[in-house]
């Protein structure tokens, strides 16, 4: 999967462009801002549309653990609760490659990482899938926890959320794939 390198002004959705600009406030000396510093944040304006994920797993072999999902990301995977499962349990294993490599980017080079998709609800509306994902460490150089941002836009206003994942066949179409430029002003 090839990733482009795009500036900050290129994600869209203005609680995407408030998380990258917290993500960088809180970078510090490691680069990785520690998740301590989401943690004491209110994020109850965006927690419908977020996940939190732990990175888990010995050596190179890493997955990543749902800690959280917003109520809006529990509709569109059609499950209430993904507490403790992994995304790769979740996300059906023929968009494994769009799915999960931008977490793996994420937590290889410790930036954040967007990706524009389409994907079509049960009546065919077509979607425009926006996701933010954001590496935290412990207060070190590694990587510990993901929280990713998703915002779901249709022309058309209205669209039904209800497992929207598991409606898509196949790989999905990418617009963007990309890491945001670093050390670039938020």
């Amino acid at each position: 999967m090839d990733f482009t390198i795009v500036r900050p002004d290129a994600v869209r959705a203005i609680n995407q462009r408030w998380l990258l600009k917290f993500w960088r406030r809180h970078q510090g000396v490691a680069g990785i801002p520690p998740w301590q510093a989401i943690e004491s944040e209110n994020l109850i304006r965006v927690s419908d549309n977020v996940s939190f994920l732990d990175v888990t797993g010995e050596g190179e072999i890493k997955r990543f653990q749902v800690r959280q999902h917003g109520a809006h990301i529990a509709k569109v995977y059609g499950a209430p609760d993904c507490r403790g499962r992994f995304l790769d349990d979740i996300i059906p294993r023929e968009r494994h490659p769009t799915g999960l490599m931008p977490y793996y980017r994420a937590y290889s080079t410790g930036q954040p990482v967007y990706t524009v998709c389409d994907v079509k609800d049960k009546d065919g509306r077509l979607i425009l899938f926006e996701r933010l994902i954001l590496p935290f460490g412990g207060g070190g150089r590694d990587v510990e926890r993901i929280l990713a941002s998703f915002e779901f836009i249709c022309e058309d206003g209205a669209y039904d959320a209800t497992a929207l994942i598991n409606l898509q066949h196949g790989a999905s179409t990418l617009r963007l794939c990309a890491l945001i430029e670093p050390q670039a002003a938020a």
